[in-house]
């Protein structure tokens, strides 16, 4: 049969790299086949954010791309990311839609707004579905801005877990809080984005 030499060398050769790490005639076990390094299974938390960062990437507007994905008792309700209304042209096709916003603190920043925010989305499909938010999680990629924070309060959400903070989310803290929303930041930085 043609290879079979080879197929009996390929065999030799791989017993002798396994001779060469346990001692021949001895019982393996399988914890000592297994590698040194150990598999870490992402929090529940992280295993969320992660999939956040997924949904956004189906978002429609390229300044401050964002996901959301709700979710109750470990199982995700419905998920949101930035884009514009069903049916509405999205800034990919017809360019963005600016206009000038002012901060608190008077800078004054260019914001479009052709587009829904992911929070807004994620809360407007959970309505159109018949999909109660009450006691459910709320992991996006920034903190929300103030009328996310708004509707979230409005809809019984417990928590949100957002990766970074938001450039206008200063009254979302607050917000949240006198609504009893838990709101945790995984990485006290800003998100940046292009044209901010």
């Amino acid at each position: 049969m043609p290879g079979v030499g080879n197929l009996g060398a390929a065999k030799f050769s791989l017993l002798e790299g396994v001779a060469g790490i346990f001692h021949v005639g001895q019982p393996v076990s399988l914890a000592a086949v297994a590698t040194t390094e150990q598999h870490m299974r992402p929090t529940w938390d992280d295993y969320f954010l992660d999939l956040v960062d997924q949904v956004a990437t189906r978002a429609t507007c390229d300044r401050g791309k964002s996901g959301c994905v709700v979710v109750r008792d470990k199982r995700i309700i419905c998920t949101g990311y930035v884009g514009s209304p069903s049916g509405m042209p999205h800034c990919d096709d017809v360019g963005h839609d600016l206009k000038k916003v002012m901060d608190d603190d008077g800078t004054v920043r260019q914001h479009c707004v052709r587009t829904v925010h992911a929070e807004q989305n994620a809360i407007v499909q959970a309505a159109r579905y018949g999909l109660p938010l009450e006691g459910t999680t709320i992991y996006c990629s920034m903190e929300p801005c103030r009328v996310c924070a708004m509707l979230i309060a409005s809809t019984g959400v417990a928590r949100v877990v957002a990766r970074h903070r938001y450039h206008a989310g200063s009254d979302t803290p607050e917000i949240l809080a006198s609504a009893a929303v838990e709101l945790e930041i995984i990485e006290d930085t800003v998100q940046d984005y292009e044209g901010q």
